[in-house]
């Protein structure tokens, strides 16, 4: 069923693009952002459903019967979207079907796009850019604008251990790794970690949350009996869930957070896990850098090195009280520097200037 915006027959001010089938990290982003954007704007969605009852649904149908008409108080509508698909339908829509609209697309890339992205970011109106890293690729980059998360959703437990005793998995402390478990993610590097540690940890069990696509079964079932074959199996738990009230209660109750991917453009799950006071571990990768304060929120480690990677986690276990204090100042550091209102206005502002700029 679709639900039409509301504020007359013309489109909304803002129409955003959701054409991923799964819940991916671009997803994620969306749904942190819409929710206060709509605070402020008329949104639609068209796509994937994120379940956000703050933001109205929009289907095709919706989108042609009220395409050509601009929003009631702006001089177009701004189309904003994050995958190249939706930047083909973006250009479509703009300068076939003459819809009276602006594109703005947001791009986490840390390196040169192929010819045919290039392309298509050549043709937006406008483009924001996670990094500056990200924004050194693209020459009509307007802003640069990190990713938030929402720090009032995404809050510490009052009782770390209590949380996780409440999620039913055995010992007495979590170490969580989030996101889909594929090699690019360095899965491979945490069990190998897990393996050379959890022995000497015997309180602790980790945690492996993420989904599993069927080109990746084999490198799972290669993890699986590698872990048994250390005798490991009872303590490494995978899980995968796409609700975000569960989703925030795992990384309440984790105790340490580790994300070692090879290569990572930008990466939300160590903001989730700071806002809830977890502290991290990471793989210097991509944006990670600027999301760790080395030493006093968690740290780095080289990306693709399992043995440094075993090191650290270590070094990170046998101090609880270090731990927690590194738990408090990731709280105080997403707080901070993280806020997904911060990423609103920003983005705020490319829109507003575009539309400043007139029809």
């Amino acid at each position: 069923m679709s639900t039409l915006p509301a504020g007359g027959r013309g489109l909304p001010e803002l129409v955003v693009t959701n054409f991923d089938r799964d819940f991916s990290g671009v997803s994620a982003t969306i749904a942190n952002v819409l929710p206060v954007q709509a605070e402020r704007l008329d949104v639609g969605l068209v796509g994937r459903d994120l379940g956000l009852s703050q933001v109205r649904r929009m289907d095709w149908r919706d989108v042609f019967r009220r395409g050509w008409t601009k929003p009631a108080n702006k001089p177009f509508s701004i189309w904003h979207v994050r995958r190249n698909l939706e930047m083909e339908w973006a250009i479509t829509a703009r300068d076939v079907l003459r819809m009276p609209i602006r594109t703005v697309f947001t791009s986490a890339s840390q390196r040169r796009h192929s010819w045919r992205p290039r392309w298509l970011i050549s043709r937006m109106d406008a483009v924001v850019a996670t990094t500056s890293e990200a924004a050194s690729f693209i020459p009509n980059t307007w802003a640069v604008v990190p990713h938030g998360i929402d720090t009032a959703k995404f809050v510490p437990a009052l009782d770390r251990k209590a949380a996780w005793r409440a999620l039913g998995w055995p010992g007495e402390m979590g170490i969580g790794m989030f996101g889909r478990v594929r090699p690019a993610k360095g899965t491979d590097l945490f069990v190998e970690a897990l393996i050379r540690v959890l022995p000497e940890y015997p309180a602790a069990t980790a945690l492996i949350n993420g989904m599993v696509k069927p080109r990746h079964a084999l490198f799972v079932r290669r993890l699986r009996q590698r872990i048994a074959a250390a005798g490991l199996t009872d303590r490494v738990v995978w899980s995968e869930t796409g609700d975000y009230d569960e989703l925030i209660a795992r990384f309440q109750g984790v105790s340490l957070m580790v994300a070692c991917p090879r290569r990572e453009e930008f990466g939300l799950t160590p903001i989730e896990a700071m806002a809830c006071g977890t502290p991290t571990l990471l793989s210097d990768t991509g944006d990670f850098r600027n999301m760790t304060k080395e030493g006093e929120t968690g740290f780095m480690v080289p990306a693709g090195d399992a043995d440094a990677l075993a090191a650290r986690l270590r070094e990170m276990l046998s101090d609880a009280e270090r731990l927690g204090a590194m738990g408090r100042a990731a709280r105080l550091k997403a707080e901070r520097e993280h806020d997904v209102r911060q990423e609103v206005a920003g983005i705020g502002a490319v829109y507003d200037r575009l539309w400043a700029g007139g029809a």
